[in-house]
């Protein structure tokens, strides 16, 4: 009898929880156990805390929370999006210019060793530099944890029921529970509209919410309390022995019933039926050169908490959902999963993937988290989502969490236009056009040259010089591959304002680029370097594995599409003068990509031997994705020869970083080959995810997550092509079998076009295509073209199979 009571028990249990866990939609992580917040963070920037990836994120663009739902003590580490500590620094090399020639003569003449060592010794910064990925005590600095806030509950008895939840279409989370017979709810989310995270706390038991309050970081801060708020204040280090950026958060607690204290360093409730949570943080950085100070920070958390204060919890909520919703309900995706994944806990779906399990609504789901955590790190005025996206529990973390511009901070934003959230990647553009200034200068000093350059990193004190070591910091290729992102844009989006006031930061890279580009003597064509193809290493002629040269293809790629950008937009906004002309001169005279004689694209200008055949990076590639300049439409040719590249890679162990399996699924996609596409993100999803589903490089990482969203989205809409006056919206080109119906509403095209389609037995079945801006296309299925017209703005488009 004991048994089948038990077993009737947990059936309940079961089916409980699956009810909670399914919404209709099935676009939530949820877990019947939380993330332990006793656990303590390693000091190590380099090692993930397992813990930390079992919370759960929030954000509203500026400000992030990771919410452990822990029971006897809530943990919500916090972060906010200027956290860094450094200060401004010249660091470019006064050197460089003089060598400048000497070097490129020693790269052409193949004396690769004598090369590197001068390169080493007068091309790289002065300084300290990025501190090798570890700079939060040199001016680079860090970006850092803004603290955590701690909620340390009166009871500690055990508790039944559990349940805690981050709903994906509302992006707040929840945590319930029953201790003692009461059953307790938490909800959170970060509002934008008002500026403060919001936690809610009840029971349905009077006077059952008894609590103190704390915040604290690991270094450089003070807590007390002033009237009814609880302040944490502080500054950070400015790597020159003293500090710059200043910081504030403030806590206050609103409570129904009980009462509320504010003494000392500590908030203490008790007695509570309800209590609401708000808190607000700022820093008096502000991105304008050459200081990046002067936000008011006092009087910006002051107003918030006091306008927030006056509003209702349900008032706060429906603000919040208000601007949040238009964001995620744009796009909407089914690949056919039947439903029954989503009874199961988030944690246990990723272990049954890493033991070889399919699981179709995953793919779903991270296709839409990825969108989701791009709404929360980057809204229209606020920084640029990083290498963390906006979480990072240390005050050191990998690789500073800064922008690396040889190919992160670019995948953060590769999901931004086709997945419908044009205005989250406006973050990137008020970056870019910052470092203009700061950039000038690294151009000026480091190479005598007009124009603007970045190397392979960036911060928020606008670093522009080359990184400590010319193996990964001669990258000059940053800058257009940033600015490619501009060019994007404006295909997706039509806008002519953004472009106007874009094109001085198109000009300014493409007057440093005409100055640094040099004959080749051997070819007589235009050839960038020294340079490295982002982090790859070669056996130079000379025996010595060398990674600068003359020519590598990235750096020709990329800026080949700066030119063809810059061209696009001198059209667009009517611009015909001398600069454009010698512009298009020299992208006719740029060295081309060339094809290697075992049939793949060839790295760089020789073929030398690879050190690392599979290794992480597939710079060569750029031409593929995110550029376009090879296609299997109209170079069908150089494709075949860059599929050939990608099965060498991966041959080769290559892949093998969560970035680069999400980059392989849209490198594989754009070659329409579905099979490798989802392989790579069956790989991202078995090797690379954390039980709440962040990517790892490994350390945790966000590019991967923003990245296989891109994929995802790449295996079923593309536009790259442009033939004929029109772009060509291919329909569903790397469809895997695994897929086999579906449906998708709302991805954008080129050419300003809003895309649904659907799909049964593999087969599209029915197609609509709205046209935003009036523009020509033409659809592309199946190895075919369908004939698709001529349609107005405003107007849609539909076909139907027969």
């Amino acid at each position: 009898m004991k048994r089948i009571l038990l077993l009737f028990m947990a059936a309940m249990c079961s089916a409980a929880t699956a009810a909670a866990a399914d919404d209709g939609h099935g676009l939530k992580l949820w877990y019947t156990t939380p993330a332990d917040a006793s656990a303590k963070d390693s000091t190590d920037a380099w090692t993930d805390d397992a813990e930390w990836l079992k919370a759960l994120p929030l954000g509203n663009g500026s400000f992030g929370a990771m919410v452990f739902g822990d029971v006897p003590m809530e943990r919500i580490q916090l972060n906010e999006e200027t956290m860094w500590s450094g200060s401004p620094q010249h660091s470019d090399n006064p050197e460089a210019a003089a060598n400048l020639q000497r070097i490129r003569q020693l790269l052409f003449e193949g004396r690769y060793r004598e090369a590197t060592e001068l390169t080493n010794r007068t091309q790289v910064c002065v300084g300290a530099g990025s501190g090798y990925g570890s700079g939060k005590d040199v001016p680079y600095g860090s970006f850092q944890t803004l603290g955590d806030l701690w909620i340390d509950f009166d009871c500690k008895d055990g508790y039944t029921d559990y349940y805690r939840d981050l709903d994906l279409e509302t992006a707040v989370t929840t945590v319930s529970y029953t201790q003692n017979g009461v059953k307790y709810r938490r909800e959170a989310f970060v509002s934008q509209p008002d500026q403060v995270m919001v936690v809610r706390m009840t029971a349905d038991s009077r006077g059952a919410l008894s609590f103190t309050c704390r915040m604290t970081r690991p270094e450089s801060f003070t807590t007390s309390c002033e009237s009814d708020q609880m302040i944490m204040r502080g500054a950070l280090n400015d790597g020159k022995g003293g500090t710059y950026l200043n910081y504030m958060v403030r806590l206050k607690a609103i409570a129904r019933g009980g009462e509320v204290t504010c003494e000392g360093d500590r908030v203490r409730v008790s007695g509570a039926d309800e209590v609401v949570l708000l808190l607000a943080a700022s820093t008096d950085y502000r991105l304008d050169y050459p200081l990046y100070k002067g936000r008011d920070y006092v009087n910006i958390t002051r107003r918030a908490i006091e306008q927030a204060g006056k509003k209702s919890y349900a008032s706060l909520l429906k603000a919040h959902l208000k601007e949040y919703k238009p964001y995620f309900d744009r796009v909407s995706l089914s690949l056919g999963a039947d439903g029954s994944q989503q009874d199961i806990p988030t944690d246990e779906r990723i272990a049954n993937v890493k033991q070889g399990g399919q699981d179709t609504h995953l793919c779903e789901l991270m296709f839409q988290y990825g969108r989701y955590l791009l709404i929360a790190s980057s809204r229209p005025g606020t920084m640029p989502a990083n290498l963390q996206g906006i979480w990072a529990n240390k005050v050191q973390t990998p690789w500073n969490g800064d922008y690396h511009t040889n190919v992160n901070i670019q995948m953060n934003y590769w999901p931004a236009e086709v997945t419908n959230l044009s205005e989250c990647q406006l973050p990137l553009f008020d970056l870019i056009a910052s470092l203009v200034k700061p950039g000038h200068e690294t151009a000026r000093v480091q190479y005598g040259m007009g124009g603007w350059v970045v190397h392979p990193i960036t911060n928020i004190w606008g670093y522009t010089s080359p990184g400590e070591s010319s193996s990964w910091g001669m990258h000059p290729g940053g800058t257009g591959w940033l600015c490619q992102h501009i060019g994007e844009h404006y295909r997706f989006t039509g806008d002519k304002e953004f472009l106007r006031r874009m094109y001085p930061v198109l000009k300014g890279a493409v007057e440093f680029y005409l100055d640094w580009l040099t004959v080749d003597p051997r070819s007589g064509k235009l050839v960038s370097g020294p340079a490295a193809s982002p982090e790859n290493s070669f056996v130079a002629p000379d025996g010595s594995n060398a990674q600068i040269s003359m020519g590598p293809t990235h750096d020709q790629q990329v800026i080949w599409q700066l030119f063809n950008d810059f061209g696009m937009a001198s059209r667009e906004l009517g611009v015909d003068d001398a600069l454009v002309r010698r512009v298009a001169e020299a992208k006719a005279n740029l060295a081309p990509t060339k094809i290697g004689s075992d049939g793949r694209i060839m790295e760089w200008a020789e073929e030398f031997k690879e050190v690392e055949p599979g290794h992480r990076h597939i710079s060569h590639l750029f031409a593929v994705h995110p550029g376009a300049q090879i296609n299997m439409l109209q170079t069908p040719e150089l494709a075949e020869a860059a599929g050939k590249s990608m099965d060498y890679r991966i041959a080769h162990g290559g892949g093998h970083t969560g970035w680069s399996s999400a980059w392989l699924i849209i490198q594989y996609a754009r070659l329409m080959r579905g099979e490798q596409a989802k392989g790579s993100l069956d790989t991202v999803l078995k090797r690379c995810v954390m039980p709440n589903l962040f990517a790892q490089h490994p350390p945790f990482q966000m590019d991967a997550n923003f990245g296989t969203t891109a994929g995802i989205a790449e295996m079923l809409l593309q536009s790259h092509v442009y033939d004929n006056g029109a772009y060509v919206l291919q329909m569903l080109p790397a469809l895997p079998s695994a897929w086999a119906d579906g449906e998708f509403t709302g991805l954008k095209a080129r050419g300003g076009f809003e895309v649904s389609a659907r799909w049964e037995s593999g087969r599209m079945v029915e197609m609509r295509v709205k046209s935003l801006l009036g523009n020509d296309f033409r659809v592309w299925y199946n190895g075919e073209y369908i004939d698709a017209g001529k349609i107005a703005a405003g107007k849609t488009w539909v076909w139907h199979s027969r």
